[in-house]
């Protein structure tokens, strides 16, 4: 590592899923160190044994993967300064501790939560506002404390933060000059009674010796950034530059949750957001290239990301917004890479996976007839399932009664009319050709093409609402196509099925 290289890390605690707030950060991180050529960092913060999970952390890990953000030193890939999840770290937090006894810098406390508690609550009554811990224990003589140690007396240990310390100041790459009065600061606890670190002790430590040169995290992490200077400087440790991140919003200016819909990365992942449009989306939310530019492939956010350009403003999650990106990065895509990508939901659809690998071509053809129409990949069973029904159609009552069973509609004409150009195998089964030939019909039967196809839509594709409807024929074995227009009219003007 040369001096001034940037070291930036993402750490998150395995707790639940990986939602969009820190996939965002995440991304920023990631983008920063790609942009400065520097390294990112994946630390897992699991020390919280009642939540974290190996579970959570392997579903992380996967969203992660899936985003395409690629870490240079932690799980799966090692490094110089692991290991990479704080419970196997956990000699590095003593050795600090130790440092700090062996310095004056802390002390033992024996306060009980429950006298802790009475203390506030005597405050609160007294109508006082509670200031926090109020250092009983720091001028326990040190043998009178190592005798209640000795005994097996709880305790944990506080930082002795210094009396006449000045105002905690540093310079945020976002929020910009932070400035905190030094008295109000207690004397915060490192380690607890069970010999476990608190969260601001072990990333401190962790920044520390993985060398971190930029902590960029939300800022919801303000508060503890003073307290956290204060233990850099106990430590004699360097600090860092920090860059705080706004909160994520929904549309009602609300934090965002579940109510405002997916907020997980694995939710999205399986809406069929494409991973392009959520680094792309999401990198967006509190970040711009130049204020107009809105898509922005992940290559140029590694050569152009810069913390200059993050704003402390809060950002709007637009679903909308979401949508049309992801519509967008569909159309650039291609017709393999959209197939390979769109197979569970081509599954779904009707068609089966060993179909797909040996067809991959004729599959392919489908994305010039869906890709504009298209903004999320599960709406491809919906879309594209009339494809996959073989000589059958699921007709849709609703475009029967509106289509086919319009007052003089001649739909039943227009269909028969229809049939016929389209089992005449002199012409070719190609789209236009059989376009042409259909097309043909409207001036001797007196209709406008719209009332001939619309009728050949359903009956085909059994909806009023479809891909272009030839390009479909075209997809289709002409006997399938036959089929479902015969099955129609049977359903329909024989059977009369759909009659009020």
């Amino acid at each position: 590592m040369t001096d001034n290289q940037v070291r930036v890390r993402f750490a998150p605690s395995p707790t639940g899923k990986l939602h969009v707030g820190g996939a965002r950060t995440a991304i920023y991180n990631w983008a920063y160190a790609r942009a400065t050529g520097g390294k990112f960092i994946l630390r897992i913060e699991d020390t919280d044994p009642t939540r974290s999970t190996e579970e959570n952390t392997q579903i992380i890990v996967r969203a992660l993967r899936w985003l395409g953000l690629d870490w240079d030193e932690g799980p799966e890939v090692g490094g110089p300064y692991g290991p990479y999840k704080q419970t196997e770290r956990m000699d590095t937090y003593k050795a600090a501790l130790e440092k700090l006894k062996a310095e004056g810098k802390v002390y033992p406390c024996f306060c009980t939560k429950e006298e802790l508690d009475a203390k506030r609550k005597a405050a609160e009554e007294a109508g006082k506002k509670y200031t926090g811990y109020d250092r009983t224990c720091r001028n326990i003589d040190p043998a009178e404390a190592q005798r209640r140690i000795d005994a097996g007396e709880p305790h944990v240990w506080r930082l002795k933060v210094p009396l006449d310390h000045a105002p905690i100041e540093f310079d945020d790459a976002v929020y910009g000059h932070m400035k905190f009065p030094g008295e109000v600061m207690d004397d915060l606890i490192l380690v607890r009674s069970d010999g476990s670190p608190t969260y601001n002790f072990a990333v401190v430590c962790d920044d520390t010796n993985m060398h971190i040169t930029h902590v960029i995290r939300g800022d919801d992490h303000l508060s503890n950034t003073p307290r956290q200077i204060l233990i850099y400087e106990a430590l004699g440790y360097p600090v860092p530059t920090f860059a705080h991140l706004s909160m994520i919003l929904g549309p009602d200016k609300k934090k965002l949750s579940k109510r405002h819909g997916a907020t997980s990365v694995e939710e999205f992942r399986d809406q069929g957001y494409l991973p392009d449009t959520m680094v792309n989306f999401l990198a967006l939310l509190g970040w711009s290239l130049d204020g107009e530019t809105t898509l922005i492939s992940r290559e140029q956010l590694c050569k152009e990301f810069s913390l200059d350009r993050v704003t402390k403003k809060d950002a709007i999650f637009d679903q909308t917004k979401l949508d049309w990106m992801n519509g967008e990065y569909i159309q650039r895509m291609g017709a393999a890479a959209w197939v390979d990508y769109a197979k569970p939901w081509l599954v779904q659809a009707g068609a089966t996976e060993n179909d797909i690998d040996e067809r991959h071509d004729w599959y392919e053809k489908i994305y010039p007839i869906i890709c504009e129409r298209l903004q999320r990949f599960d709406e491809i069973p919906a879309k594209l399932g009339y494809l996959f029904w073989g000589p059958e159609v699921h007709l849709d009552p609703a475009s029967v009664k509106k289509v086919l069973l319009k007052a003089n509609a001649r739909a039943d004409e227009a269909i028969q009319a229809c049939r016929k150009v389209l089992a005449d195998e002199s012409i070719e089964w190609k789209c236009d050709p059989l376009q042409d030939a259909c097309r043909a019909l409207c001036e001797p039967m007196d209709l406008k093409p719209g009332k001939l196809f619309q009728p050949l839509r359903v009956a085909v594709c059994g909806n009023r609402v479809s891909p272009p409807l030839f390009e479909s024929i075209e997809l289709l074995p002409r006997k399938d196509v036959l089929a479902r227009i015969d099955e129609t009219y049977r359903r329909v003007f024989t059977d009369h099925e759909f009659d009020a």
